[in-house]
């Protein structure tokens, strides 16, 4: 097989991912007894995000997220919301970290972490006017974390 069809064939595994995170999002909600609430939204494209955390002893013991938007916005929320729960705040920061480095196309050490289906939204690098929207939820994450912290 030539590396065009596994490529190809990787872009269709990442689209199947995507669009079940949209179809099926993960933690969609509001979370009862969050102490930290975050508004963000992406005026360029409509993409509005409510994201909730319920952070306990420096840990992020639980999330959700409301909001609407497009598929790489609302599915990015949904595996965000999934990789954090249970982290410890440096450790969610770090991977928030971690993705905005792989949404400018850069590596990273993938045998430290394993982003499981964060890794799909690899292929968004491509295309730079969807960043925003795929970085949405994270930056909303980060700004919740950094509060919490001060």
């Amino acid at each position: 097989r030539s590396i065009l069809q596994m490529s190809n064939n990787l872009d269709q595994l990442y689209r199947t991912v995507i669009m079940d995170h949209y179809k099926k999002p993960r933690n969609k909600g509001v979370l009862e007894g969050s102490n930290v609430a975050i508004e963000m939204n992406n005026p360029t494209c409509g993409d509005r995000i409510h994201l909730t955390l319920k952070l306990n002893d420096g840990v992020v013991e639980d999330a959700k997220f409301d909001g609407e938007g497009c598929s790489i916005s609302m599915s990015s929320a949904s595996m965000m919301t999934q990789i954090v729960k249970g982290k410890k705040l440096d450790e969610a920061l770090e991977l928030a970290g971690i993705f905005s480095k792989m949404m400018l196309g850069e590596d990273f050490d993938d045998e430290k972490y394993d982003l499981g289906d964060v890794e799909a939204l690899q292929g968004v690098a491509k295309f730079p006017a969807r960043i925003k929207c795929a970085t949405l939820a994270w930056k909303a994450m980060e700004k919740g974390v950094n509060n919490e912290k001060k």
